[in-house]
């Protein structure tokens, strides 16, 4: 896998510049090329071109002594940095972590960032710092691989003039302050994106006076330093949240790692689409193959110290540090939810592989020292996460080399951290939370839904007066849950949005079966809490347990395999139904992504229509009764509105859970012949499809759906703080949640990916079509009132469904859609105004006059 990508241009120069210093070089590695930095004062130093030595040039410096020995200078807090001979032409791994930032610039406190691989050379009188192209593989046993640095390009970070050199040594003296006070190895200042306003808060300019050195830490094996970047600007639009103090100079810390690259027995494994590891993507550019692929699953270096035991302890276990900053009554549960995944090594052959300690109140060592694999904990004011785990890997082997796991106080309380529970939960744009995912790729939103869950848990057991004990066990089961999820990313797992589709629904609903076990086939998905209408028969809200797939992953990456055909034997169980697996590229959250419904977040059960309808109607109990359950006498109405916000966002998520049915296509991904396998591609059946129609004209279309007791409304008021309401009025609004909802579902099943696939899978078996599919939707929209009155929420979804139908036809995204799909949308168009007859009261009248109004604007347009 080692790769030099050096041009000849540059590799001539760079061997002329080697050779006018050989004599030198060679002599000092004659002499001392093993001795430590800390001998140089010794030694004999040849003057710098200012004609200072390396001891004069430092003598006001303290010493930090390591990988990479740096200086500060005591009176200006610039750096210095040595690099020896020896390390010249070697590659080390870079990595950066934010150590606190603001989150309107995407820098969170525990944020991972770069992980690449540099090169130190020399080029003349300069020290120059590469990063190295790591994406390709040639076989060295291939012609081929000396074409390996064609047409590739590494990066050069920076090229520092040399300001002594020892020459008995072999030691160089650079500037750091241009590596470190300046974005030189990684980009902090986020990008501005095509379409952001530009009202968006942004960073202002690095100013380079303003930042500094807040401390450095060197180790025989890697080099840390801390920086705080200061950004500042004269004046700003948008000055963020109150979390910034003053938007026109805003700091972001950072901590740089420069890693000696690993010389151990690490066994590279490489990806299977079948089970789901985080991986490094190397292309083989010496393969005839149509799927030329290398890439390198993430995985620990674990290696037993008794080889020939079936069953032995690791040479290294997986370390992991409590935080002295974690909450004392949740110590022990999340110290279980860690240790919960040796039930998986064991099956691997590992025992006490994961092991937990707590950090003293008074250590020396800080949270954010790559050294330390720790579990912390913040309380941010609007945290883009709940649980982040994230790790680091070498990029050249995918052996992981750190990890930590941030939790957010927050998300296990009954604040609302976003304005509208119904909406988007990071409180961001489509836009943002796109930009935001590609650039955070570890990015996990598992305890945003672990919080709604939890709102949503704590309003049917007041509503049902459950005890505080009762209460107390499903919050232990929530914060277990996320842990074992987050651990299981910091092991290499990347998620399995498949897994809750193992147990049916009365399997679910029963509390012997549920108890102690992992209530999907994965603790790796998003589930939903688990939920029973009848109190009495309540059983396990959470998964306690790693799944089935969670221990066979982990067998498929760690354990020793004799031989290849052992660990394919293992991979071919896959088709067994607790060992499914889709991950995030594969799930439909979003409309029109993906094309398997069962790899979907907030979904559960074999029978996931019947669940989700389970959720809508218990919802609807809810509502009846939270009026009386959430007016204490003396409190603001604050706790009652999050009641109600909480059951629609609910009723929401469920709709668009059934949604995903329609025009679906089951999607197996088993290997030619394996045992087990069915066809790669399967549409959902008529009669599924059916159903979940049927489910969305009953609860989603129909007059009443997300409606609440008229009553309620009159209640549903947030208790003043300040001037606050100077954002907006402060009504809630009924028909924005509504319409929210129902324009979810229809932005999937109106999407031209959805009616494409309705139409291609017409061909392999999907009997659903088109032309019923339209006619039906439309008939859910209209057909229930279409000779009598029709409500506001009603006429609110029926113009925005004619809408949609007119913007398939001539919308500036109207070349996406098939025509298939643009002559039902024409038909079902014509249809609508047949149906906008003037029947009704005065409000229906002008609606239908509306809908008319624009149908035929549209088809004077066509025309």
């Amino acid at each position: 896998m080692k790769c030099n990508y050096s041009s000849p241009r540059l590799l001539t120069a760079a061997m002329a510049g080697l050779l006018a210093f050989a004599p030198l070089s060679m002599e000092a590695q004659r002499k001392d090329k093993k001795k430590k930095s800390k001998d140089y004062p010794e030694a004999v130093q040849k003057p710098a071109s200012n004609g200072k030595s390396i001891q004069e040039l430092i003598k006001t410096s303290n010493a930090k002594e390591g990988l990479f020995t740096v200086y500060q200078d005591t009176i200006t807090g610039s750096i210095k940095m040595l690099i020896s001979e020896d390390q010249i032409g070697k590659e080390f791994i870079y990595f950066s972590q934010v150590m606190d930032g603001v989150m309107e610039a995407n820098s969170f406190r525990g944020a991972y960032g770069d992980s690449k691989v540099v090169k130190i050379k020399k080029y003349f009188n300069n020290i120059e710092f590469e990063t190295q192209n790591t994406s390709f593989y040639f076989d060295p046993s291939s012609p081929l691989a000396n074409a390996k640095d064609a047409n590739t390009s590494n990066g050069v970070l920076a090229s520092l003039k040399i300001e002594a050199h020892d020459s008995a040594k072999g030691l160089y003296l650079i500037d750091a302050d241009e590596l470190f006070l300046k974005e030189t190895f990684t980009q902090i200042k986020p990008p501005r994106y095509p379409g952001q306003s530009p009202m968006a808060f942004t960073l202002g300019n690095l100013d380079k006076g303003k930042s500094k050195i807040l401390n450095i830490k060197s180790y025989p094996n890697n080099t840390d330093l801390a920086v705080e970047y200061v950004y500042s600007n004269a004046s700003v639009l948008n000055g963020g949240s109150d979390a910034i103090a003053d938007g026109r100079n805003v700091s972001i810390e950072v901590y740089h790692s420069l890693i000696e690259m690993p010389e151990n027995d690490y066994e590279i494994r490489f990806d299977d689409p079948r089970v789901g590891y985080f991986t490094t993507q190397v292309d083989d550019q010496t393969s005839t193959g149509t799927t030329a692929y290398r890439d390198l699953i993430h995985r620990w270096n674990l290696v037993k110290k008794n080889p020939a035991a079936d069953l032995s302890e690791p040479v290294k276990p997986i370390t992991w540090w409590i935080e002295n900053t974690t909450p004392l009554e949740w110590r022990e549960t999340i110290m279980e939810g860690v240790l919960a995944w040796n039930e998986a090594f064991e099956k691997a052959g590992f025992l006490n592989a994961v092991q937990v300690k707590f950090q003293p109140d008074d250590a020396e060592w800080d949270a954010g020292d790559i050294n330390y694999n720790v579990l912390r904990w913040a309380s941010s004011s609007a945290p883009r996460f709940g649980g982040y785990g994230p790790s680091f890997a070498n990029p050249k082997t995918g052996e992981i080399l750190g990890a930590d796991i941030m939790l957010e106080y927050l998300h296990f309380t009954n604040r609302v951290f976003y304005d509208k529970l119904y909406g988007n939960a990071q409180g961001m744009t489509n836009m943002e939370a796109e930009q935001f995912s590609k650039n955070n790729p570890m990015y996990c939103s598992m305890g945003h839904v672990v919080h709604e869950n939890l709102m949503f848990g704590n309003t049917m057991l007041q509503a049902y007066n459950a005890s505080d004990l009762e209460m107390a066990r499903m919050k232990k089961e929530a914060m277990k849950a996320l842990i074992m999820h987050e651990v299981g990313h910091t092991l290499g797992l990347n998620h399995n949005m498949k897994a809750s589709q193992v147990y049916s629904p009365e399997q679910l609903a029963d509390p012997e079966f549920t108890k102690g076990k992992c209530l999907t086939g994965s603790v790796m998905d998003y589930a939903p809490i688990n939920l029973s209408k009848d109190p009495a028969t309540q059983g396990q809200y959470y998964d306690t347990a790693v799944g089935p797939y969670d221990v066979w992953a982990i067998q498929l990456g760690y354990t020793p395999f004799k031989s290849k055909a052992d660990h394919e034997a293992l991979l071919n169980m896959s088709t067994r139904p607790e060992l499914v697996f889709g991950n995030d590229a594969d799930d439909m959250r979003n409309p029109g992504k993906a094309i398997d419904p069962r790899v979907n977040v907030s979904d559960m059960s074999s029978d996931a229509i019947q669940y989700a309808i389970n959720t809508i109607e218990l919802s609807r109990d809810l509502m009846d009764n939270i009026r009386i359950k959430f007016s204490n006498k003396g409190n603001s109405y604050d706790d009652l509105k999050r009641a109600y916000n909480n059951l629609i966002k609910q009723e929401g998520t469920a709709a668009g859970v059934i949604s995903r049915y329609i025009g679906g296509v089951y999607v197996d991904r088993a290997m030619i012949g394996q045992e087990g396998a069915t066809q790669p591609y399967t549409p959902v059946s008529l009669e599924d499809q059916k159903r979940a129609m049927d489910a969305l004209d009953k609860y989603v279309f129909a007059p009443d759906a997300f409606t609440a007791p008229s009553e309620l409304y009159n209640f549903l008021a947030s208790k003043r703080r300040g001037q606050n309401f100077f954002r907006g009025p402060e009504d809630i609004k009924i028909h924005d949640q509504i319409l929210s909802s129902q324009k979810n579902v229809l932005n999937h099943l109106l999407h031209p990916n959805t009616l494409q696939r309705i139409t291609d899978s017409e061909m392999y078996g999907n009997q659903y079509k088109m032309s019923t599919f339209m006619v039906d939707l439309t008939n859910a929209i209209f057909k229930a009132d279409i000779y009598g009155d029709v409500s506001s929420t009603r006429q609110n979804l029926q113009v925005e469904y004619t809408k949609m139908l007119i913007e398939m036809l001539t919308g500036t995204q109207s070349s996406r859609f098939d025509n298939n799909a643009k002559s039902m949308a024409l038909y079902n168009l014509n249809r609508i105004k047949i149906m906008a007859a003037p029947y009704g009261d005065i409000s229906t009248k002008a609606h239908k006059m509306h809908l008319t109004t624009l149908v035929d604007n549209a088809l004077k347009e066509i025309k």
